[in-house]
């Protein structure tokens, strides 16, 4: 597909705007495009009301069973008075719709910043909110959404970049020889480490948090998965060894106070961090005929981006060797 002939290049903002008058809305004319590559997102002026948020879902990525899942998720939050932004009701009880050929909900807006995790106090208080998020999630599992897998986030997006001829000539033994270990070593501690599932975030970084009122507010579970639960806390932890030890601590004191966490999912922090590098890779290389992509992403698809990310990819493989973070009581 070229770039021209993206679905998304027929989203104007006259048809955003149709979208919301057809479900009862009248728009003002203000019309403010989000900051989001996956799906488009608006920010939409309401007459005599406050603007409502439009997510515009991309043609055939979930079905309509995997979204309303979704909503069902944020729904169960709302309701267990955990601070996420469930869709709002548009036609009858239906939160999803369609118009233009394209899928769409709409949220109401909500404000905030994004959370300093310099503080090893919002790092409690974060903890305590995504325990809460999980208490709710193992209540039950998504039935039609994908689970956190080596398979998924690994295999599938090396094969992906291979078969697509993504890495260049000359890198691509190193790729190929990196990649290999990794997957074999990923296998084999996702097989060794035992977890319950529970439904997730699934992409708990800082941008899809709102810090207000010192709490947080959950925001864009459009990657909702199963999975183990680390895979919403680790993306909280940065710096070198000692730093991210202290950070755990501090998390897993709030964490605790609302959901009981399984120490040996410690092991699959640099497993999840190394399967989220291969998963970004991909992404972007499958959304490479979405014009916003080359613009958001102009130094992807470069010789030296695929020579820094098979140098990244070993560093990862020689973390994976490395003794796990610890709780201590």
């Amino acid at each position: 597909m070229s770039i021209s002939s993206h679905p998304f290049t027929t989203l104007t903002p006259d048809l955003v705007m149709d979208a919301v008058e057809s479900v009862g809305y009248r728009c003002d004319a203000r019309i403010l495009q989000l900051n989001s590559y996956e799906n488009r997102v608006y920010q939409i002026g309401i007459e005599d009301g406050e603007p409502l948020i439009g997510k515009f879902y991309r043609p055939d990525r979930w079905t309509d069973q995997q979204i309303l899942e979704e909503h069902v998720f944020t729904q169960d939050l709302f309701d267990d008075d955990v601070s996420a932004v469930p869709p709002l009701q548009i036609r009858g009880a239906a939160t999803l719709t369609e118009f233009g050929g394209f899928r769409f909900a709409l949220y109401p807006r909500r404000g905030g910043r994004a959370p300093d995790l310099d503080s090893l106090d919002n790092l409690e208080i974060l903890g305590r909110h995504i325990a809460r998020i999980h208490a709710v999630g193992g209540d039950s599992a998504f039935e039609v959404r994908p689970t956190v897998s080596v398979l998924d986030y690994g295999h599938q997006s090396r094969a992906f970049l291979v078969d697509n001829h993504f890495i260049p000539a000359e890198l691509q033994p190193a790729y190929n020889s990196v990649t290999e270990f990794v997957l074999k070593e990923l296998d084999q501690i996702f097989a060794e480490t035992p977890y319950m599932e529970t439904r997730l975030h699934g992409d708990c970084h800082m941008g899809n948090v709102l810090w207000r009122d010192n709490l947080p507010h959950f925001v864009d579970f459009d990657d909702a998965r199963n999975g183990p639960a680390i895979q919403d806390l680790w993306m909280l932890l940065s710096g070198e060894r000692e730093e991210q030890q202290q950070q755990l601590l501090r998390i897993m004191r709030g964490y605790k106070d609302f959901c009981h966490f399984n120490p040996a999912q410690l092991r699959l922090i640099e497993p999840l961090r190394t399967l989220r590098m291969m998963h970004h890779s991909a992404w972007i290389a499958r959304r490479w005929d979405d014009p916003a992509f080359p613009l958001g992403f102009p130094f992807f698809n470069t010789p030296r981006y695929w020579s820094e990310h098979v140098l990244d990819l070993r560093e990862q493989w020689s973390k994976l060797a490395e003794p796990a973070l610890q709780l201590y009581d």
